[in-house]
């Protein structure tokens, strides 16, 4: 499996600073996206700390077995997606403790989205709102479930789309990074398609592009994933900026 991949971050038209972070980490095939919150810049720590917590407990996990797992296995999921689980958690772990630690930093938190690609597939980790779309065929779909309130009205109530535009809690989210001491990540494993491409987004894209523009950008720009990140960051600022912005496209090429 050969995997191309490009990424880009944009702190929008309204913000003063970018409290999102990500990491491509073509090494061990693992790509992430973070989405900070918290006063005083505190987002932009958690979301940092979150990818790089990630990162680092893979690294190590590549280079050393007998490093000490922070969690459990699960038996019934597979070493890899356990290997994800854990990355995820201990990076909330991290985040919670500083949080409780330094006044400064209460209730920071972060979402996180995250891939990471095996010769049999790849699994899908998140917690949060940040999305991640599978695009090939001429098709777009959403693979993550917005863990947020409007998603859970959602399920119990159909709503217009007008309703869900003046929803008045809209950006609530129900579980995040460092909320709690634990966290339950949602992992999910999906069979690869050759060329399709696979997009992890803050809110600040997927709140202001509709899914078909962000589908038509992608399919236009060609085999340019630069190209593509740069033109759907273009199109959230367009369409206002109200967000930080931050994208990364992994194109699955044979």
């Amino acid at each position: 499996m050969q995997l191309e991949a490009a990424g880009s971050t944009h702190v929008g038209m309204k913000r003063n600073h970018n409290e999102d972070s990500l990491l491509l980490l073509p090494e061990q095939k693992l790509f992430i996206v973070a989405d900070g919150m918290g006063g005083h810049a505190s987002g932009e720590v958690a979301s940092r700390m979150a990818v790089e917590t990630v990162a680092d407990f893979f690294r190590e996990t590549a280079e050393d077995d007998e490093v000490t797992w922070p969690y459990k296995l699960c038996k019934d999921k597979h070493y890899e997606e356990n290997r994800l689980i854990n990355g995820v958690m201990l990076a909330n772990l991290r985040i919670w403790e500083t949080a409780v630690a330094d006044p400064s930093k209460k209730g920071m938190g972060t979402t996180i989205v995250t891939t990471l690609f095996t010769n049999g597939g790849v699994y899908i980790g998140h917690v949060g709102d940040s999305r991640i779309y599978r695009i090939g065929q001429g098709r777009i779909a959403q693979v993550t479930e917005d863990h947020s309130l409007l998603n859970d009205y959602l399920k119990m109530k159909q709503l217009t789309p007008e309703e869900i535009e003046a929803f008045p809690h809209k950006n609530v989210i129900v579980r995040a990074l460092g909320m709690k001491e634990t966290v339950k990540v949602d992992t999910s494993f999906l069979n690869l398609e050759q060329d399709e491409v696979f997009l992890l987004c803050s809110d600040g894209l997927s709140g202001m592009v509709r899914d078909g523009e962000i589908n038509r950008i992608v399919n236009e720009s060609g085999k340019n994933l630069e190209q593509a990140c740069s033109e759907l960051i273009a199109e959230a600022n367009k369409n206002g900026g109200t967000d930080n912005i931050t994208v990364i496209l992994i194109r699955v090429t044979a």
